[in-house]
């Protein structure tokens, strides 16, 4: 599995909106979100209607619209953001859960490689399937604060929760 700048761009978004929530903002200008991860707007903005689509956003026309997170943080793993985006978690499609294709060796059930990379398929997806949002937002929030440095999208007056 490899993330790609689709699955990144996506997850930092989500985090970022997390982090907004929590200081004060529930609503976030694209352009925001754009800015400050050094994103490029277009490419983020079908990542969005992409993440609006599976139901983890929604967003709100006007001058005071934006993108918001749909569902409660801690329902949203991680995991499953990364399948919807990336796909299945395997490296080769032999030891994959959701999309299992026989691979080309003559023995699959004692292959070797087939069980080392089964291996690496459960570990990633059990980190992966572990995080909700909710606790990826607030290991990211409690690190900010250790380092006294600024909460992005922070409301005046609302720095800790």
């Amino acid at each position: 599995m490899r993330l790609t700048k689709r699955g990144e761009y996506a997850l930092r978004a989500m985090i970022d909106l997390g982090i907004a929530r929590e200081t004060g903002r529930p609503i976030l200008q694209i352009g925001e979100l754009a800015k400050k991860e050094n994103m490029p707007i277009k490419f983020l903005e079908q990542i969005l209607v992409e993440l609006k689509a599976a139901g983890y956003l929604d967003s709100k026309r006007g001058k005071y619209g934006g993108y918001f997170l749909k569902q409660p943080m801690d329902t949203i793993k991680i995991g499953a953001v990364v399948r919807m985006l990336e796909g299945p978690l395997a490296p080769i499609p032999c030891v994959s859960v959701s999309a299992y294709k026989r691979c080309s060796c003559p023995d699959e059930a004692h292959c070797g490689l087939r069980m080392m990379m089964m291996d690496v398929r459960n570990a990633i997806a059990n980190i992966l399937d572990r995080y909700t949002l909710a606790q990826t937002v607030e290991v990211t929030l409690r690190k900010l604060r250790r380092d006294k440095s600024p909460l992005p999208f922070a409301t005046k007056g609302k720095t800790t929760k």
